[in-house]
């Protein structure tokens, strides 16, 4: 397998981020920012208002502020804890500095994305909500083949490649902090999801749902305890975080080296833990019921802010101000991924952490397993799948499981990138085309805020959309003349 990783899954990988993705994203963020006038920075406070004031806009169904905690919840786990390690090791300090820039823009991206995941949404017969880029690629572009392709990547790269990351997470914690060998870890990740996976989504909400939302509680408390103990470290930190991101200081490469490497390291980790222009936050966002499109876009712009800005840089903070004797830049040492995090929280705060990190990574990177399966579950039903074909999927997925738990770090990260890399592609090439629905709907939105009567429901066909939408999910309103302007 390591030489199948280095034949052909890294060139694909280094290809695509270095060619292709890198412009996509920076330009997509760019393209998103100027056609909202930097929404993210316009409604940060609309943001916090509208998770704060949410709860009355499900009528018993999956509110905007509970949509939010559970995709914060979701966000925070292998990508910050792993993630942002694995970024420092190969890309150096300069990599968070990537990071943050992509999710400074992302956060526009994301925008558009959940608010079209919201527009273009379908009512399930129970009367809950489907969405994601699947359906607005089908029902906003009109192309069945290419909603088709996006549903074949996001099964693959969450059924299998990310999958097989997050065992590879709990692996990596069970053996460097506990010496469990991997394939005791391998039988026993399997038996465990299991009956959980046979039991369908409603048990993977239910097992999930309860636990998860506490681990990212207590891992945030964590990291602040550890960033405050060391607060005066915090401008060296901010130094060679900017140094190391334009090669200022070559001492500060990773073990890649160069602002290439920080580059290309930062923007992998980023998007794979904010997820922004990947395609796979939208399936979740679609399900929220909100009185507007455009709050849901609001919410997911937030998620993105919380995940990196603040998460991810508390625990690239924790390894950074622990010192040499735990990450010294450009030297390869024997712990990587959750090791790595887990040896500066205990040389901050002791030994005693050990345990609970282990813990911490393994609820973050199991439910993550079962949030991955759902979301693979669901673009199968997409692609008109059941039955036997969803127990096939399932029986894939445990082996995918285990599989991961024996594999390297470096195999399933490397596979982990490919897959995003082209769900990310085909998403944002879509929701470039289908930008101006977003743009309408925020229009709408901040047209409705200035009128002095608060936002009230989104009305189907108002003058600020390019047209009617699909469906009868959104009221509609007849005769209504349509604005042409940009």
């Amino acid at each position: 397998m390591e030489n199948l990783r280095n034949a052909v899954i890294v060139p694909v990988s280094d290809f695509l981020y270095t060619y292709i993705l890198i412009a996509l994203l920076v330009g997509a963020g760019i393209y998103f920012t100027v056609r909202t006038r930097a929404v993210q920075v316009r409604l940060a406070r609309q943001m916090w208002r509208v998770v704060a004031g949410s709860r009355g806009d499900a009528d018993g169904g999956i509110s905007s502020f509970q949509a939010f905690c559970v995709g914060l919840a979701s966000r925070v786990g292998t990508g910050n804890i792993v993630g942002v390690a694995i970024a420092l090791t190969l890309g150096g300090p300069g990599a968070i500095f990537w990071m943050w820039m992509v999710a400074l823009l992302g956060m526009a991206t994301a925008f558009i994305e959940a608010t079209l995941g919201q527009l273009f949404k379908v009512r399930s017969a129970d009367g809950s909500f489907r969405g994601g880029p699947a359906y607005y690629i089908q029902r906003g572009l009109g192309s069945r083949p290419a909603a088709v392709l996006f549903a074949v990547l996001l099964i693959f790269a969450f059924g299998f490649a990310f999958n097989m990351v997050q065992a590879n997470t709990i692996s990596d914690a069970l053996s460097s902090g506990h010496g469990v060998d991997a394939s005791w870890t391998a039988v026993g990740l399997m038996a465990l999801a299991a009956p959980v996976l046979f039991g369908g989504v409603r048990r993977i909400a239910s097992v999930a749902g309860i636990m998860l939302p506490i681990m990212a509680l207590v891992y945030v408390l964590l990291a602040l305890v550890v960033v405050a103990l060391n607060v005066t470290e915090i401008p060296r930190v901010l130094l060679q975080i900017v140094e190391g991101a334009f090669g200022i200081d070559e001492a500060l490469a990773g073990t890649a080296g160069g602002i290439l490497a920080a580059l290309l390291n930062g923007v992998r980790r980023g998007l794979f833990s904010n997820e922004a222009g990947m395609g796979s936050a939208p399936n979740t966002a679609a399900t929220a019921t909100v009185s507007h499109p455009a709050k849901q876009g609001l919410v997911q712009s937030l998620g993105v802010f919380v995940d990196t800005m603040i998460v991810c840089s508390a625990t690239a903070f924790m390894i950074l101000v622990a010192g040499p004797t735990v990450y010294d830049p450009g030297t390869t040492t024997e712990a990587s991924g959750a090791a790595l995090t887990a040896n500066a929280v205990a040389e901050s705060l002791g030994t005693w952490t050990t345990p609970l990190m282990t813990v911490l990574v393994f609820f973050f990177a199991f439910s993550s397993v079962l949030g991955n399966y759902s979301y693979a579950e669901g673009n199968l039903e997409f692609l008109g799948v059941r039955g036997r074909g969803l127990t096939v999927l399932r029986v894939l997925v445990l082996a995918a499981v285990g599989a991961g738990a024996l594999l390297s770090l470096e195999v399933v990260w490397a596979l982990a990138d490919v897959a995003m890399a082209f769900m990310a592609i085909v998403n944002l090439v879509a929701i470039a085309l289908l930008g101006r629905w977003a743009f309408g709907a925020l229009r709408d939105y901040e047209h409705q805020l200035r009128s002095g009567s608060g936002v009230q429901d989104f009305v189907d066909g108002n003058r600020f959309m390019p047209g009617k939408l699909p469906g009868d999910v959104w009221p509609a309103q007849e005769s209504v003349p349509q604005d042409t302007t940009s």
